[in-house]
């Protein structure tokens, strides 16, 4: 007889050893662009502003290729669930070569071509100018943090979250020591900025590989299962990486177009929104790294076939995430002022961010809600229904709201910044009541699929408890 139900003390469990190691990693990552942010805020509020946009073009960058980083984990977490290290190796072959060709794309354009680049999130020529050189230097990192999230993200599946972990730290070090230097012409060095951000990157993708080609006991990489998919396995991943992309994808050219209109405010509203976003990105550290561990967790359980299980940790995790983040962004409201002070942000500029944060208090608990549901049922071998929510509120509802408020109506900034988060009430209530019908486990390994058809005899037995209740 298969255990049904988790231990909560097993739950804890898998969230200190799997989820914290992964939500430091996100944490280290984030201090990193922290760190080039306040150095940058030094040179003035338009040097963070210029910063601020080049961030908003890696961030399409990274929707762009994370559609395949997402479908890897899926098949990574089951096969790690059912011991398959032929499927591990498939997995990580394909998804690699796709990856790598996005990196290589947006690395040359935005070496050869920034200004085009630029020139799409913002009209403010002052800002271009500034930005040109940071972009085109982080254009070469591009390729090389598309390899170190594939290795990352195969390293969480199979449970070895220590390793990603120390590469960010060094790495970090790394980019504080090179930015100290560099942005602030230490020993008669030139002003350079992103050159840290260009070295740590290659630092932390050769600790990755080292330690990937080192350990042989958990899976060993075998080029010819790598790159040896057949017609069968790679129409398989990409049916199930193709919502998600589409996802990803339409999920970044929305926000690219709510980033247009932001990129059209003042130069302090600019400025406070480059550091929002960093500061969102403390937050996102711990959920994203709860996030990843839920898709280990809940994909390990539903490969080997514990459908039930599985299910249990998504309604923890439902619980848990949004939790922290209130709590998070709680603290950033109460220390708002000497946090929005690194920045070298101006009067106005802190104004902004204080209220920003206020907002996000309430926003980004129900985004973090969303988020971390989408990320189980994409576990769970479910890419479309999450998606299809996402994509239609983002453009029904978020994007039409944000654009009429900030380029029809010429609103106050404060009122543009809130609309962007107008759809997350209606998806939270959708993708609540998907949860508790348990339709989003879709198993991708035999070991998963016998024993789907016993889930949902146990599903619907409980729906006819409740009703009867």
């Amino acid at each position: 007889m298969r255990e049904k139900r988790i231990r909560w003390n097993v739950f804890a469990q898998a969230v200190y050893t799997i989820a914290l190691p992964i939500a430091f990693q996100n944490l280290l990552s984030t201090t990193a662009s922290m760190v080039d942010t306040i150095m940058i805020g030094s040179m003035g509020e338009l040097s963070v502003a210029a910063v601020g946009i080049c961030s908003q073009i890696s961030s399409l960058f990274f929707s762009c290729y994370f559609g395949f980083a997402g479908g890897a984990l899926l098949f990574f977490s089951q096969y790690w669930g059912a011991k398959s290290e032929k499927g591990i190796n498939k997995t990580f072959g394909l998804s690699m070569s796709f990856m790598l060709l996005v990196g290589l794309l947006f690395g040359a354009v935005a070496v050869t071509k920034p200004e085009f680049l630029l020139g799409i999130y913002t009209d403010k020529k002052n800002i271009i100018e500034v930005a040109i050189p940071y972009i085109r230097i982080v254009g070469f990192a591009y390729p090389l943090q598309v390899l170190a999230v594939i290795i990352s993200f195969l390293m969480r599946a199979t449970e070895r979250v220590k390793i990603p972990l120390v590469s960010s730290a060094v790495a970090l070090v790394v980019n504080f020591v090179l930015n100290w230097i560099l942005i602030y012409g230490r020993f008669g060095m030139p002003q350079m900025a992103a050159v840290g951000t260009l070295v740590s990157g290659i630092v932390n993708l050769i600790i990755l590989t080292v330690f990937l080609l080192k350990d042989k006991k958990t899976v060993t990489l075998h080029v010819q299962e790598m790159f040896h998919w057949g017609e069968g396995f790679a129409g398989t991943y990409l049916s199930k990486c193709f919502p998600i992309l589409c996802n990803e994808l339409f999920y970044g050219i929305g926000q690219m177009l709510i980033n247009i209109v932001i990129g059209r405010q003042s130069e302090s509203a600019i400025a406070a929104m480059a550091a929002f976003r960093v500061l969102e990105g403390f937050v996102y550290a711990f959920f994203g790294g709860l996030a990843d561990a839920s898709s280990v967790v809940v994909g390990k359980e539903i490969g080997a076939g514990r459908h039930m299980k599985g299910y249990q940790y998504v309604k923890g995790f439902t619980i848990l995430c949004p939790a922290i983040t209130f709590g998070i962004c709680l603290v950033g409201v109460i220390f708002n002022r000497p946090l929005l002070s690194l920045f070298g942000l101006g009067a106005e500029a802190m104004e902004y961010g204080k209220y920003m944060l206020l907002i996000y208090l309430a926003a980004g608990t129900v985004r973090t809600c969303n988020y971390i549901m989408n990320t189980c049922y994409r576990a769970g071998g479910e890419a479309i229904f999450g998606t299809v929510l996402e994509i239609i509120c983002l453009y029904t509802i978020s994007v039409p709201a944000t654009w009429v408020a900030g380029m029809v109506l010429h609103l106050p900034f404060l009122a543009v910044f809130a609309f962007l988060y107008t759809d997350e009430l209606i998806r939270l209530v959708f993708e609540l009541c998907y949860t508790a019908s348990g339709k989003w486990v879709k198993p991708v390994t035999q070991e998963g699929r016998a024993t789907l058809e016993e889930f949902h005899e146990q599903m619907a037995q409980r729906r006819k408890k409740k009703q009867t209740a």
